[in-house]
Parts: C-alpha cells; sequence; structure tokens
C-alpha cells in the first residue's frame, strides 16, 4: 500500500500530464523589461514607454499596449516593465513636452514632440512598422534591458 506522500505526488505528476497533453499552459517564468530612454534634451513633461505585443497600434496608439509614464530627466529615464512572458515585442517612446500624454503631430502628421521605437529605427518619410522595432523575449524568464533613443 503506498503511503500518502506517494499518493499525493503520483497525484501531481498526473495533473501536469494531463495539463501538458491537453495542450493547457503550464506556468513559466516571466522576465522584467527594462527601457532605457536616452536623448532627452530637456527636462520638461513625461515620458511615455509603451510596450507592444503586437502590431496593433504600433508606434502612436497606446491603447493596446502596457504604458509607462515618468517625469522626464536630462540624464534619461528607465521605464520598467514586470512579468513580461517570452514572445516579440516593440517599444515606442514619447516625449510629451507639454503634457497631453501623446506625441503632437504637425498639418502633414510629422511628429512635433520628441520620439523614439525600440531598435532605434527611423524611417525618413514614414512611421517605423512592428516588425522593424520587434526584439524577443527569451523564454525562461531572464531580465532584459534596451536601449532607445529619442529625438525630434
Amino acid at each position: 500500500m503506498p503511503s500518502p506522500a506517494a499518493e499525493s505526488l503520483a497525484r501531481a505528476v498526473s495533473g501536469l500530464a494531463a495539463a501538458l497533453a491537453l495542450g493547457l499552459p503550464t506556468a513559466s517564468p516571466a522576465a522584467d523589461l527594462v527601457v532605457r530612454v536616452s536623448g532627452l534634451g530637456e527636462p520638461l513633461g513625461q515620458v511615455g514607454c509603451s510596450l507592444f505585443a503586437a502590431a496593433t497600434g504600433f508606434p502612436m496608439d497606446s491603447a493596446a499596449a502596457r504604458v509607462v509614464w515618468l517625469a522626464a530627466d536630462a540624464k534619461g529615464v528607465s521605464c520598467r516593465f514586470s512579468d513580461v512572458p517570452e514572445g516579440r515585442y516593440a517599444v515606442s517612446i514619447a516625449h510629451d513636452l507639454n503634457g497631453n500624454r501623446r506625441i503632437d503631430t504637425n498639418l502633414v502628421g510629422l511628429p512635433t514632440e520628441p520620439w523614439g521605437v525600440s531598435n532605434n529605427v527611423r524611417p525618413s518619410f514614414r512611421a517605423p512598422r512592428f516588425d522593424e522595432a520587434a526584439f524577443r523575449v527569451a523564454p525562461g524568464g531572464q531580465d532584459m534591458v534596451i536601449d532607445v533613443k529619442v529625438a525630434q
């Protein structure tokens, strides 16, 4: 007759095997992502860091993103996103000088406030695409740091 501890272990192993067989997600460690923002010429306004898990809204509409707002500092700021699961992401940065929590644009749609995206992509006559700015958060919960430089 098996001991109660052996029966408990057998049930746990059986449950894990059933979850794997059904394709149910198992707990995997998530990472912390730190985005270091440089190039802030003035300590005015706020810096918004938006973490996108898909192309929807990237880079200007952060409704579908995780967003962190911090006071601007001429030395730079660091935005921290906790518990980021493995996957493909892109980051956009807004240096909001006037406090309206968005990047203002001129009549033809060009930004009038400093901005940046991951991989420091800066196309000349269009907005950066998600695929150009995308990076991978590795499995296993490895913390990572990315650097983004903003400019106008």
